[in-house]
This record gives structure tokens, C-alpha cells and sequence, in this order.
């Protein structure tokens, strides 16, 4: 049977709390605060729930409860208060220090036992969940190490530096074409098709943790066969037609070959994301050979770069309050940064059009 400690100077609600749990527990008494932290003491780890009034001679309830929580007793142990107060101020400043419910006098057998019994399994269930995530920790820490010393092993590896040396490339190659695209354009047009061009390689750790989830061998032929954002740009353009055009004019070079096209700016993201992903295999040459890397290329407009950075901070940090409220406010600012963008270029084009 569970052991619960009752904590009550006066004798009689410790002998009818007594009598009201006998069936369903083993009651244990204290007649005043230190008393009850003397029974914690000696055997606190047993206990299922503590049964606390507030007025005490020697050491009242909530002197207590202060002790429980330097000591660290709170979390393993529900606290219900016994009281015949019924102020809100004093119930808000219980639950604000942890307790877990309150059991008012005269006592009612029925809803006593109700409410200790949902006291200590919620408390149960609390601990457990608190336990699972504390494993599931442990368990991320170790995979982290793990992956950690095996990109190590990959950044030793002649034939890993060599792919990397040949992603990098691909990306200066594919800066290259789209600046020459933009210096023909600022010439002819006396415009600018893109405001700024971002790049990254992926880290060792990102590649061996993607091959390891997938599924994948993690070899080099691994790596190039199945991953296809090893080497990544991102293109921010003025407007949304511009990316349309600046994709086109790139893809059809010759010597580029598109693999893979994702229009989530005409199919956008159920979150609202908006963007044209591009995978493409741009020719690298090397001293002694050439060959086609695979590179992925987004485009975004600029209103639409920083909503995706803002969206990145709350997809990626945990215990955010209110998630769920910014994400259906995130959803509203992308609708309404796809009809601003629209606006925007109208508006250039009537420009444009005022001075032919």
C-alpha cells in the first residue's frame, strides 16, 4: 500500500483523514511542521503524497513547503494543502510554489480520496514523462557525440575533402554565372535581377546525421549519389518575376542540367512558405577531369528571405511560448507578403512602362 503523511496540529483532522484513507493507504501523522520534516527525512522516498495544513505552531505549511523545495522533495512528491480558507489569494500562492490541489474542511470521504488519488497519479505521470524526456536527452547527447567523432573521421578521409573541394566549386561556379546574369541585366535593363546571393556547404556533422536518418551508406558514394542540398545557394530577388526569369536564363545554359524543380511560390508550404528550389548538376572542372555536381538554388523574394529566417527561429527553439498562436500569425504575414510582393511589382512595372 502507498504511504501518505499527514501534517495537522489539531488531532482531530489527523484522525478523521486517518480514518477516511485506512482502506487505500498507510497514513502516516505529524503533528507540526518540524515534526513532518523529521518523518521526510526518514522516510520521504516512500511517500506517495503529503496531506499539509498552513497554520501550525513551531513551523507553519508554508515554511514547509520552502524547506521541500530546497531540499528538492517537491518534484518527487505531491503536495496537497489542508485548509478551511477558501481565498483566492492563498490558493494562488500555493499553486504558484507547486502544490498540487487543496482539500477543504469539513472533509468529504469521497472527494478526499478523488482528489489524492488524481494528485499522486498525475504526479506519477509527471515524473515519468519528466523521466522519458531526461532519457531522450541522454539518448540525443550520445548520438551527438557519436555523430560528432564520426564527422571527425569524415574530415580525415582524401576521397571526403575531395567532394567537398568539388561542392565548393559547384557553388563559386553558380555565383559566377548568376553575377555575370546580373552585371548583363544592371547594362541592358538598367536593373538588377537579384539583391544578394547567400551560400553554405554543409558541415560534416549535418551530412553524416542526414545519411544516418535516411538511411543512407555513409560513403562518398553515399553522399553524392542521395544527398542533393550538400552545396546550397540562396538567390534574393526584388520580385517574384524576376526569379522566374533569373531561373530560366540560368537553367538554360547549356551546360546546366536541371534535375529536380519545386515551385512553392505558385504551390506554397501549408506554413506559408514561399520559394522556387532548384536541383541542378553544375560542371566542375578539375586539373584532370570534369564532372557534374549536384547543387541545390533557392529563390526568394527579400520580404519572403526574412519571413523564412523568422520561421527558422521558431521551427528550432524549443519552449516557445504561444507557438501555435505564431504560427497561424506567421501563416497570415506570408499570405500577406505574397500580395505585397505582387503590389510591388506592379507598381515597378507602371514605373518602367512611364519611361518608354
Amino acid at each position: 500500500m502507498q504511504k501518505i503523511l499527514v501534517v495537522d496540529d489539531a488531532e482531530l483532522n489527523r484522525e478523521l483523514l486517518g480514518d477516511i484513507l485506512a482502506e487505500d493507504y498507510i497514513v502516516l501523522m505529524a503533528g507540526d511542521g518540524e515534526e513532518a520534516l523529521e518523518k521526510l527525512k526518514e522516510d520521504g522516498k516512500n511517500l506517495s503524497a503529503i496531506l499539509l495544513d498552513l497554520h501550525m505552531p513551531k513551523l507553519n505549511g508554508f515554511a514547509v513547503i520552502d524547506e521541500m523545495k530546497k531540499k528538492g522533495w517537491m518534484k518527487w512528491i505531491p503536495v496537497l494543502i489542508i485548509s478551511s480558507e477558501y481565498s483566492v489569494e492563498i490558493e494562488n500562492k500555493c499553486f504558484e510554489l507547486g502544490i498540487s490541489d487543496f482539500i477543504h474542511k469539513p472533509f468529504e470521504s469521497s472527494l478526499v480520496k478523488k482528489r489524492i488519488k488524481n494528485a499522486v497519479a498525475l504526479f506519477s505521470y509527471k515524473n515519468q514523462l519528466e523521466q522519458k524526456v531526461e532519457e531522450q536527452e541522454e539518448i540525443l547527447k550520445q548520438q551527438s557525440l557519436i555523430i560528432k567523432k564520426q564527422a571527425e573521421k569524415l574530415k580525415q578521409l582524401k576521397p571526403f575533402n575531395k567532394l567537398m573541394l568539388e561542392y565548393h566549386a559547384a557553388i563559386m561556379e553558380v555565383e559566377t554565372r548568376l553575377k555575370v546574369l546580373n552585371e548583363e541585366f544592371s547594362q541592358e535593363y538598367n536593373r538588377n535581377p537579384f539583391e544578394s546571393i547567400k551560400s553554405r556547404l554543409k558541415s560534416p556533422a549535418s551530412i553524416y546525421e542526414k545519411l544516418e536518418r535516411k538511411g543512407y551508406p555513409v560513403t562518398v558514394e553515399g553522399i553524392r549519389e542521395n544527398l542533393t542540398d550538400v552545396a546550397g545557394l540562396r538567390v534574393i530577388c526584388s520580385f517574384p518575376d524576376d526569379i522566374y526569369r533569373l531561373a530560366k536564363l540560368f537553367t538554360r545554359q547549356d551546360d546546366i542540367i536541371l534535375l529536380r524543380e519545386k515551385d512553392y511560390i505558385k504551390n506554397p508550404k501549408p506554413n506559408g512558405y514561399r520559394s522556387l528550389h532548384l536541383i541542378v548538376g553544375v560542371p566542375v572542372y578539375l586539373s584532370n577531369e570534369k564532372m557534374h555536381v549536384k547543387t541545390e538554388v533557392q529563390f526568394r523574394t527579400i520580404a519572403m528571405d526574412f519571413w523564412a529566417s523568422l520561421e527558422h527561429k521558431l521551427k528550432y527553439k524549443k519552449n516557445v511560448d504561444s507557438a501555435d498562436e505564431i504560427v497561424d500569425r506567421l501563416k497570415e504575414c506570408a499570405d500577406s507578403i505574397e500580395v505585397l510582393d505582387y503590389q510591388m511589382q506592379e507598381i515597378r512595372n507602371k514605373i518602367d512602362r512611364s519611361r518608354e
